[in-house]
């Protein structure tokens, strides 16, 4: 898939809202688990995992950007839908 075609822009949101479908998902899940093991370190733990993988993901999705802009090709080829 091109860089920056409308192909590659519907895959870029698709990917985006799942990764905030699921990051709802644990925010609605990290109190609960901490009202069944009482260990409220344990949710803090689980959120800091959380935005450590959201970090990860922005960092991985600006280089594959800028390797589309400066002409390297590729980019985003592991992390497209199939």
């Amino acid at each position: 898939m091109a860089c920056f075609t409308l192909g590659f822009l519907q895959a870029l949101i698709i990917q985006i809202i799942i990764i905030a479908a699921i990051i709802a998902i644990i925010k609605l899940l990290v109190p609960f688990l901490v009202s069944l093991t009482g260990w409220p370190i344990l949710g803090q733990i689980l959120m800091i995992v959380l935005w450590a993988i959201v970090a990860i993901m922005v960092v991985y999705l600006i280089f594959a950007l800028l390797s589309c802009l400066i002409g390297s090709g590729g980019g985003l080829g592991s992390f497209r839908l199939r």
